[in-house]
């Protein structure tokens, strides 16, 4: 039933038109949202939160033209689009899962639809930068690094057992009370997933480093690394969720970084209860659905609305196919991924080595 429900608003995020309002505009309509609304959706997409309070601050955008209903037919005003995929190291797998998503948007859309499956992120970049791609499905480090490099813009985000994130989460064992807050950990021996996990490191070494708890001396790769050497007694990337738990368990490290459900995913039991969580520090987006900065807007509106009929049943399968998505919602740079991006952004070197770790030709 909540599965129906998500589905049910996601509808009418699109029939109200929340991207049918020209992305030019949707800065200024942003500023027009009161920080409650804003909350709610926040609560909405954590679960803690009723659809029907959520649906409220919906009818207040309407009533107050924040929002508006769209009743203009989108018009597609280019021949072709050219849509990439993230990169993978056997395309041959990806790439029947593919065209079934370019059938599905050439009949929507009117138009020939091609599809790149790459092996790397500078593929995707590049082809933006130089008007080859028109749009592409990205993790979340690599669609900021393209909004920064080329100008392109999320306008979908994926959703995923209900929600449009997960939680980076800090873990000790339940045994030590010296650790209370993502600050104490400063001085810690500490286990990172590896130095481009989103949970694991971009989340909670970004907000170190953004509210003044540990500093960069530099610009490049290097200086983040002596910030990681100065600020804690030991570090280590552990490689992934539960190698880095495994560590907190034997006593190896103080804390581990990671999601808030790696230990119910990865751990028995018995070693659950042994640890606790310290702190959530806040959410990491899903992926999203770039579209080129050259896009016109009605082309925008009219590509959101074909894969927004991606959530119904009828066609659903395509979206499930692709990467275990349950929906497309709607939705912004600065809204969705804004946030991490300035984490990424922090992190001094970090950019390129978050493009290298998805080089699945290497």
């Amino acid at each position: 039933m909540k599965r129906q429900i998500t589905f049910a608003l996601i509808a009418v995020f699109a029939a109200i038109g929340v991207m049918s309002v020209p992305l030019s505009q949707t800065a200024q309509a942003e500023s027009l949202v009161p920080d409650w609304i804003k909350t709610n959706a926040g609560w909405w997409a954590d679960g803690a939160l009723d659809d029907e309070t959520f649906l409220n601050g919906i009818t207040f955008l309407l009533e107050n033209d924040i929002i508006e209903v769209s009743s203009e037919s989108d018009i597609v005003d280019v021949d072709t689009l050219t849509i990439g995929f993230i990169p993978v190291e056997k395309a041959d797998e990806l790439t029947p899962k593919a065209q079934a998503l370019e059938t599905f948007l050439e009949s929507e859309l009117g138009i020939d639809v091609e599809i790149v499956v790459p092996t790397n992120y500078e593929t995707i970049i590049e082809g933006m930068r130089f008007g080859h791609i028109d749009a592409a499905f990205m993790d979340t480090g690599p669609a900021w690094i393209t909004h920064q490099r080329t100008g392109a813009e999320a306008v979908m985000a994926e959703v995923v057992q209900g929600k449009v994130n997960y939680q980076a989460t800090v873990w000790t064992l339940a045994s030590n009370d010296s650790i209370h807050s993502l600050e104490d950990t400063v001085g810690k021996k500490v286990a990172f997933t590896s130095i481009t996990g989103s949970s694991g490191f971009v989340r909670p070494m970004g907000t170190l480093v953004t509210e003044g708890y540990v500093t960069i001396e530099g610009d490049d790769i290097v200086a983040l690394e002596s910030a990681l050497a100065n600020n804690f007694e030991s570090y280590t990337f552990a490689g992934g969720y539960k190698a880095a738990l495994q560590l907190l368990l034997n006593g190896n490290v103080d804390v581990a970084f990671g999601s808030d459900i790696a230990p119910q995913k990865y751990l028995e039991l018995e070693d659950q209860t042994k640890l606790r969580p310290v702190a959530t520090i806040g959410p990491v987006p899903s992926h999203v659905f770039m579209v080129n900065s050259d896009m016109s807007e009605s082309t925008k509106d009219a590509l959101v609305d074909a894969l927004t009929e991606l959530n119904y049943d009828d066609n659903n399968h395509i979206l499930t196919d692709l990467y275990g998505a349950e929906a497309l919602l709607p939705t912004t740079t600065s809204m969705h991924i804004g946030e991490f991006g300035d984490f990424i952004d922090a992190l001094t070197g970090l950019d390129q080595l978050i493009l290298d770790s998805y080089n699945k030709s290497k």
